[in-house]
């Protein structure tokens, strides 16, 4: 095989996200053959484990999960906020402003739809008082998405350019934050209480990002790794998820388009602008690597063991799957009515789909679980019903082709 072949089958694996999809597996492979043996590996004390102390950054432990999902996902998130941005800028999906309402309209819908449906169904299908209380504590695992997994069904259902990516990919980021808000008010840390104060920080790395676009920066390096590295320092004080430190910067970076977008352009003498793309630049180079690296990712996070079945399996899991479809469907068809329009491109089949998708609850779900359940029973069982949610993927293929949607080339 030549070269070139070789680079177009890596090229297809990662478009594919299959190291994803590898990585669940092998985490859920190694976890059911020695569990004690996973969390060793995915918790173990960097510091420790070569032969000195505990390292410790803010407060924290530096290990395998810390580095891939406190500092590695920062570039997942900054990709797919690239993503956005694109779709907000002229000509794009979400383009003019006016346009992103209506997925954040179906993002509320995604939290309130899930939520609603786990509280009900836990004060219906539990009995015992005890128990009740314990289970409906767990109403915050299906508002999240799993964006990774998200992002990878919609681009096969529908193509990479089609406008429900986009509409998608702002829902899912949306109801992460969310998400993450709810786990530091409702479920918070006794080791790391919220401490809201700190996110001046981020705020001044915005500042700072939109300063460096008035100078006319044009290298994405500054934007992520100066901006970005404050805003982290910010989200990770303010005890919020630090992996959304770039959401706050990408939308600053320089696209090339002179047209008002998300930031408008501006004139700079020493700058061509017709011809600067910073943020496909920043794209291009870390995207492969992000691509790969969601494989470490899912090995640390989708872990599960194959334990009991429950009722709080059946409840996690009809929550993600019925609830998110619905609530998502409901508040952003609705929005329509409202004056809202659903981005060109899409209609109620679509959204349909898109809502069944952010069904995906998965890793973002498996991460709730442990902060919303104490009891070790329903800790395994809740889990598994964020697990099962992976089976939105098939679900979604096929309800897709039942509907007559094509992937768009």
């Amino acid at each position: 095989m030549s070269a070139g072949g070789g680079g177009g089958v890596l090229t297809r694996i990662r478009e594919y996200s299959l190291p994803l999809i590898v990585g669940v597996f092998a985490a859920l492979g190694l976890a059911n053959y020695d569990y004690e043996l996973y969390h060793h590996i995915v918790d173990a004390d960097l510091g420790l484990l070569l032969g000195g102390s505990t390292w410790k950054i803010f407060g924290h432990a530096v290990t395998p999960h810390f580095l891939i999902n406190d500092i590695f996902m920062v570039f997942f998130f900054g990709v797919a906020a690239k993503e956005i941005t694109d779709a907000v800028l002229p000509g794009g999906a979400l383009n003019p402003m006016r346009k992103a309402i209506n997925p954040l309209l179906g993002t509320i819908g995604g939290v309130v739809g899930p939520a609603g449906l786990y509280l009900a169904l836990s004060y219906s299908m539990v009995s015992d008082p005890a128990e009740q209380a314990a289970v409906a504590n767990g109403w915050g695992v299906p508002t999240a998405t799993d964006i990774a997994l998200a992002w990878l069904v919609a681009r096969l259902i529908f193509g990479p350019t089609h406008s429900a990516v986009s509409f998608l990919l702002l829902l899912a980021i949306a109801d992460d934050a969310i998400g993450l808000g709810i786990i530091a008010v409702f479920y918070p840390s006794p080791e790391f209480p919220p401490a809201p104060m700190h996110l001046v920080w981020t705020l001044g790395a915005m500042i700072l990002a939109f300063g460096l676009r008035k100078r006319g920066v044009v290298s994405w390096w500054p934007y992520v790794f100066i901006a970005g590295a404050i805003s982290w320092a910010g989200l990770i004080n303010a005890h919020l998820h630090p992996a959304l430190a770039l959401v706050f910067i990408v939308p600053f970076m320089p696209s090339g388009r002179r047209q008002a977008g998300l930031i408008p352009e501006d004139s700079h003498p020493d700058v061509d602008v017709a011809v600067v793309h910073t943020l496909d630049n920043y794209e291009h180079t870390t995207k492969p690597t992000v691509d790969w690296g969601l494989f470490f990712f899912a090995l640390a996070n989708a872990g599960v063991e194959f334990g009991a079945i429950g009722t709080p399996t059946w409840i996690v899991l009809a929550s993600l799957i019925v609830g998110k479809t619905v609530g998502i469907t409901l508040f952003s068809y609705g929005g329509t009515f409202l004056g809202f329009p659903l981005p060109e491109g899409m209609d109620l089949r679509s959204l349909v789909v898109a809502g069944l998708i952010g069904g995906l609850g998965l890793t973002v779900a498996l991460f709730v679980c442990g902060e919303a359940f104490t009891d070790p029973a329903l800790l395994g069982m809740a889990k598994m019903g964020a697990l099962l949610s992976g089976s939105v993927f098939g679900i979604a293929i096929v309800v897709a082709r039942l509907l007559g949607i094509r992937p768009q080339r």
